[in-house]
């Protein structure tokens, strides 16, 4: 039995079938995009998964990279606003968002997102001065962040983040910043000292003050008693009370050996001749003391008769 030609065209058109289904079947693994282009112009986008194109008329352009990258940003070397050189490296990530801008808006993008990232570096760092570049990191990383992403939103993509690793600054200027901040702490040290020294000296001011107050107020106050019992003893003398001199300058005349035997430098105390009269007004103190108590006791008995109940005569009505 023979073969005719139509039997051997049909498994032949079968296999081309099946060789352009399986052509034209297109797997795009997840966190891609492709791109396909029909005869070099761009047609649509391919997502994750299983996808049919038609064979030799549309191709796959570019593979677009859906996931969040990171991009190193190398060591440069950076003029600041004073006039310092320092060396910056940093790190950028990014996503893209959209394949086709990423894919036929910019050519390398890796390489144009580089180039952005340092040029800006360069720019805002450059407008700043050491001291500022050192204490005010966050705010430099948001500044570059802003500007590189509104500068790379045309091309598809999305700068999640902008940082700067390193700012290493020349070892001489490391020196003498080293030595500025020693400076710095000394002359804090120093005010602190000083203030301390001015609060004590203030707090020992203000005893002095007090205690010279209170030496001030014991004195008034002794003068005041001194001053009671000289009018006593004028009081006395203007009634004629003899023995309230004596006792005046009998206490004047004690005071004064008392003073003279408690000197440091006194070895030897010498009575005076006078010692017979100072016996004299003692016994004129003692006189008075007997009077005073004779007076006290006088009185209490007046007081005790009069608290005593009358009785009357046992023959009385």
């Amino acid at each position: 039995m023979g073969f005719s030609g139509f039997d051997v065209v049909i498994p032949v058109l079968v296999v081309l079938v099946l060789l352009l289904i399986f052509a034209g079947i297109k797997t795009v693994p997840q966190g891609y995009n492709y791109t396909v282009e029909r005869f070099g112009r761009y047609t649509r986008t391919l997502s994750p998964g299983l996808n049919l194109i038609i064979p030799f008329i549309d191709r796959l352009g570019a593979k677009m990279n859906m996931m969040e990258q990171v991009l190193d940003v190398p060591t440069q070397e950076v003029i600041t606003r004073d006039n310092a050189i320092v060396a910056v490296d940093g790190v950028a990530f990014y996503q893209v968002l959209n394949a086709p801008q990423a894919a036929y808006q910019v050519s390398g993008l890796q390489n144009a997102i580089l180039n952005l990232t340092m040029t800006n570096i360069r720019s805002v760092m450059g407008s700043m001065d050491l001291d500022e570049l050192l204490s005010n990191r966050d705010a430099i990383n948001e500044r570059l962040l802003k500007i590189v992403d509104d500068a790379a939103s045309p091309w598809g993509i999305k700068m999640t983040r902008v940082e700067i690793k390193d700012i290493n600054p020349p070892a001489n200027l490391v020196e003498s910043m080293a030595r500025q901040m020693m400076a710095e702490r000394d002359k804090r040290a120093q005010i602190l000292a000083a203030e301390g020294l001015k609060q004590a000296q203030v707090l020992e001011a203000e005893g002095r003050k007090e205690a010279a107050f209170r030496d001030a107020e014991a004195r008034e106050r002794a003068a005041e008693a001194e001053a009671r019992a000289t009018q006593v003893v004028s009081e006395a003398i203007a009634k004629g009370d003899v023995q309230a001199i004596n006792y005046f300058v009998a206490q004047r005349y004690t005071e004064a050996l008392a003073k003279i035997g408690s000197a440091p430098n006194s070895k030897v105390v010498l009575m005076p001749m006078e010692a017979s009269s100072l016996i004299g007004t003692l016994g004129g103190i003692g006189e008075i003391a007997k009077e005073v108590f004779r007076a006290e006791g006088t009185a209490g008995a007046q007081r005790l008769a009069g608290r005593t109940p009358r009785v009357p005569p046992e023959g009385g009505n």
